[in-house]
């Protein structure tokens, strides 16, 4: 895993890359008129702070000078007048820039989201879900840094250098060329630290990475961490890490340390020159003193947002590297893609068959080898077997969670790679050994937050499976607040939950695979009794274990290895003598050694 997060992390590129930024900015456009809108605002605001070291040089060379106290009440009036000015302007573009990037953001992670849930379950076989999750935060939030604060305050930044080089050279040149004059230096100064801090930022990505890989994978196990007693070892594994993070950190740190204060030196050093060649020139008498403290003030605002530069260059970096990352997932086409023109369906019998099936997750390594059997609308099956021989790959094929290499599934007589793959599904509900709650209420979960589904009905398929009975006893009842995954419920309130909700949507096919392996033999009973209820009329395949479970099926396959061994139903089996005889016995036997335990 850590190695999977590094490579992606690796992802660098340049700070500014045009392929990328024209993809960014197509996110944009439906917002133009705001970004346009904030780029001429950042020409006005740019241009203000500018007229204030003029507005002082007036003040002292043409009222003060001359004790004209109206003239410089007037200028003082203008000069407090260009700060309201500034300031209004300010709220505007600062307003414009944060709603630009709020709404560009909120299309751009609702895209995605849509995007990750349309990915084929091959997709999450093989990818972390942390890298997942963080795309659609972190990454995401680099890119509300660019959209909010990045690309348009680099035009306020550039605009304000441009409009003081005017005020300057408009000004005095000569004096602006003594100003200018420390600007190769600061010119080799900013690509040295351009190229450390880039070197700097990887390392920082590279280790957080792992830290953040560590931290997933140990949380995740912690219980055999915690009863094999590791926790010592794992500490000091943890803090080699987050050593490695922190001196990464500190050594981007120090090339920030030393830029910075490199700006703030090179600054005294041009205001140095200014004062020692524009003192020179007021003793000469061919400079007034109004423009040396003018130009003071212009050096000190032609530094800060070459120093703003910087930190947009930070900001443009990771928001290229996020944005390579999030288009990466963008561009993954690893969908079950619907045929070009699909079969809709209105309602289903429930007629099911497999025609010479092969199936593989990976290239040629088949899970299904050759399946046929038919299942007749009202009919059901069983299907056992031992572990690996390809059970749950038979559900997954027939919903189309994977598609199948050859051969043919037919519902109602339709291949399923012509139905629309919604249709499909409408008409199939699973309850899995595995039951996932989302965080809710318990009638959120059963109803899967459908308000189509009326309370009648979802109440009536709890009492069924015999979930209304533990439900009826919590305080708020359907109301129940349910936490990440079900916590605050046992393993068998949870499977008796995943039963109410696959009857709330009256389903014509009902698939249950190991449904009951995670209850009770009390809860076992009950469902068992719903089930025999549940089945009635309805298309059924049950994946099972416990052979008792499955003796009133109407057929039971046994898989073996990927193929179909034997078929028939369970006394036509046990006669057989064969691989199902074989299960049969072993269960038998284990049962009779509890009861003699």
């Amino acid at each position: 895993m850590a190695n999977d997060y590094k490579s992606d992390e690796e992802v660098l590129g340049k700070a500014y890359d045009s392929r990328l930024m024209k993809r960014l900015l197509t996110y944009v456009k439906p917002y133009r008129k705001y970004v346009i809108s904030a780029i001429l605002l950042n020409v006005v605001v740019a241009a203000v702070p500018g007229f204030r070291p003029l507005l002082t040089e007036i003040a002292i060379d043409k009222y003060i000078a001359h004790s004209d106290y109206h003239g410089l009440f007037i200028i003082s009036l203008i000069l407090f007048g260009t700060l309201i000015v500034q300031s209004a302007i300010q709220y505007f573009m600062t307003y414009y820039m944060q709603y630009l990037g709020q709404r560009t953001i909120f299309d751009l992670r609702t895209q995605l989201f849509n995007h990750i849930q349309k990915l084929a379950l091959k997709f999450f076989d093989k990818t972390p879900i942390g890298r997942l999750v963080t795309r659609a935060t972190n990454d995401i939030e680099a890119l509300n840094q660019l959209f909010s604060s990045g690309i348009i305050m680099v035009f306020s930044d550039v605009f304000t250098i441009i409009w003081i080089l005017v005020f300057m050279f408009t000004m005095d040149v000569k004096l602006s060329f003594v100003t200018l004059s420390v600007l190769p230096v600061l010119i080799y100064g900013t690509f040295l630290f351009r190229r450390k801090a880039r070197e700097a930022y990887r390392d920082v990505r590279l280790h957080l990475a792992r830290l953040n890989a560590y931290m997933q994978e140990h949380i995740t196990g912690m219980n055999t961490v915690q009863i094999f007693n590791k926790e010592k070892e794992e500490r000091k594994k943890f803090s080699s890490i987050n050593k490695d993070y922190k001196q990464a950190n500190i050594n981007a740190i120090f090339y920030y340390a030393i830029f910075y204060p490199g700006v703030e030196l090179l600054s005294s050093v041009a205001i140095g020159l200014i004062i020692w060649y524009g003192g020179g020139e007021i003793i000469h008498n061919t400079l007034e003193i109004g423009v040396l403290i003018a130009f003071i003030q212009y050096t000190e605002m032609f530094f800060r947002p070459i120093r703003d530069l910087s930190e947009k260059y930070n900001i443009m970096q990771t928001a290229m590297a996020s944005s390579e990352r999030v288009f990466k997932l963008l561009d993954n086409k690893t969908f079950i893609h619907n045929a070009e023109n699909p079969v809709h369906l209105d309602k289903v019998k429930g007629e099911i068959e497999f025609k010479n099936v092969w199936f593989a997750y990976n290239g040629n390594d088949y899970i299904l080898k050759d399946i046929s059997f038919k299942i007749n609308p009202g009919e059901t099956i069983a299907i056992v077997g031992h572990t690996g021989a390809g059970k749950t790959s038979i559900i997954n094929i027939l919903t189309r969670f994977y598609d199948i290499q050859k051969g043919s599934i037919l519902l109602d007589g339709i291949d399923t790679r012509q139905i629309d793959k919604k249709d499909l599904r409408k008409y199939i509900s699973i309850v899995l050994q595995d039951v996932f709650l989302f965080s809710g209420t318990v009638k959120s979960n059963i109803s899967m937050s459908n308000e189509q589904i009326p309370f009648d009905k979802l109440l009536n398929a709890a009492k069924l499976v015999g979930a209304d009975k533990f439900i009826s006893e919590l305080p708020d009842k359907y109301d129940e607040i349910v936490k990440e995954r079900g916590a605050t419920l046992s393993v068998g309130q949870k499977q008796l939950i995943s039963f109410a909700r696959a009857l709330a949507y009256d389903p014509q096919i009902l698939i249950l695979d190991e449904a009951t392996s995670s209850v009770d033999t009390e809860t076992e009973i009950l469902i068992q009794k719903a089930i025999e209820k549940l089945l009635i009329g309805r298309t059924s395949i049950v994946i099972a274990h416990r052979l008792s479970t499955i003796q009133s099926a109407d057929k039971i396959i046994v898989l073996h290895k990927g193929e179909i061994r034997e078929t028939g139903n369970h006394q036509e089996l046990l006669a057989k003598r064969g691989i199902y005889y074989k299960l049969y016995q072993l269960q038998y036997k284990d049962q009779e050694i509890v009861k003699a335990v």
